[in-house]
């Protein structure tokens, strides 16, 4: 082979290779402009809501036939982990979504927010519901979902069995002991994917009544080895115990869960109501609604559950596409449009004037004006290695670890990353 020809073979080789990968991504990029429409990314990670999203996104693009919307799906894991990395190469999430807590904080640091304070449609939220997406007295990102973060119980099954709804952590394990009693299981717990991230904050909300303890954790005023979070060790340690969790907890992902409320071999998810819609979907003759562990005598106790307005909505400041994003969050915040993704998806939202029509949302809208809730004490953990310090302490006393055991070794590792 000559000179020239292996040179022209050589970069006939490139070329092949280059439009081969090029063939093989999906998602991850905000596609090319054109003519005269604009595409625009919308990144976030709620695979679950793609079918509404689909059809919320072509009425817009009917609104505006000179943008695309194109949008881009993470699992949530990997949306944590890699979001802010994607975000500041500019090429994908023109618009995006935050988890609030460690993540919001990171993102905000890192500068991704566009300020959208002034904007119209922030007027379209509840203001109550939306100071989560708040920092520095600018509006960075608007919560768009309201989740109770507490566990979904079947509620026919309780009726049949003559259960109420425990308001103590004595009365809770007397319902617990009744379930097994009748070869149900109490609480599916979804270790493998969600593990303790929800199902912790119900369990603590009240042994740690201050809403500062982890602004406070952070900052070496409150320490792990305390009564407040050895005594949700403790807790947790008994659920496992008594058999009120399945076997392999730690090994049951969130679709095996929910399978087993949908069976009724469970009566409770240890997750949020954001799994309500998908348990309906697999059994639709349930009666499901919310209930949250007291984990301290009924005298005691001062919340009833966990709220959180979380899936924020937001404009990424390094978009060259800010308008044209900004006029999708608009559309998203419209009456119409949002009471077809709540209905759509089973969920709450923090936009005003929506009309909830499903049976499973309008049994549980009670949880949001009657219900004593703080928000959920896990996104108040703003280091990222705290917070999984706080979370693998958890799952350790689940795998067999003593309480205090696991506290000690977790409170290490604050200490190493207070800032």
């Amino acid at each position: 082979m000559t000179r020239t020809s292996f040179s022209l073979w050589t970069s006939m080789l490139v070329l092949l290779l280059v439009l081969t990968g090029c063939a093989g991504e999906s998602g991850g990029s905000s596609g090319e402009d054109s003519g005269d429409k604009t595409t625009i990314s919308f990144m976030h990670w709620r695979n679950e809501d793609k079918a509404v999203f689909d059809e919320i996104i072509a009425e817009f693009e009917d609104a505006n036939p000179d943008i695309a919307v194109e949008m881009n799906i993470y699992p949530s894991d990997q949306y944590q982990a890699t979001a802010q990395r994607m975000l500041q190469e500019g090429s994908t999430g023109d618009v995006f979504t935050s988890f609030p807590g460690a993540q919001f904080e990171s993102l905000q640091k890192a500068g991704i927010f566009a300020d959208l304070t002034d904007e119209e449609f922030v007027s379209k939220f509840d203001e109550n519901l939306i100071s989560v997406g708040q920092k520095d007295g600018k509006q960075l990102a608007l919560p768009y979902q309201l989740v109770f973060n507490i566990p979904v119980y079947n509620k026919g099954m309780f009726e049949k069995l003559g259960l109420e709804v425990p308001k103590s952590w004595t009365e809770f394990q007397e319902m617990a002991d009744t379930l097994l009693e009748n070869g149900i299981t109490p609480i599916a717990f979804p270790g493998a994917d969600i593990g303790p991230n929800q199902f912790m904050n119900s369990m603590m909300m009240n042994n740690a009544l201050d809403e500062d303890v982890f602004a406070k954790l952070q900052s070496g005023e409150e320490s792990l080895t305390n009564e407040w979070w050895v005594k949700t060790l403790e807790d947790f340690q008994l659920l496992e115990q008594k058999g009120y969790i399945q076997k392999n907890a730690l090994g049951t992902n969130s679709d095996s869960a929910m399978a087993m409320v949908a069976n009724e071999e469970a009566a409770m998810i240890a997750s949020g109501s954001y799994h309500m819609a998908s348990i309906l979907g697999l059994n639709p003759d349930l009666q499901l609604d919310l209930l949250a562990p007291i984990t301290v005598e009924e005298s005691e106790a001062v919340y009833e559950g966990i709220n959180t307005a979380t899936f924020m909505l937001a404009v990424n400041s390094k978009s060259e596409k800010q308008e044209q994003a900004k006029k999708f969050i608009d559309f998203l915040s419209e009456p119409e449009i949002a009471s077809k993704y709540a209905n759509g998806t089973g969920q709450h939202l923090t936009v005003t004037d929506v009309n909830y029509e499903s049976e499973a949302l309008k049994n549980t809208a009670y949880w949001i004006d009657e219900k004593k809730t703080r928000f959920q004490p896990r996104f108040l953990i703003t280091n990222a290695q705290i917070e999984d310090a706080v979370l693998s302490s958890i799952e350790n006393v689940l795998g067999g670890e003593e309480p205090m055991a696991a506290a000690e070794a977790a409170q290490k590792i604050v200490d190493e990353n207070r800032e």
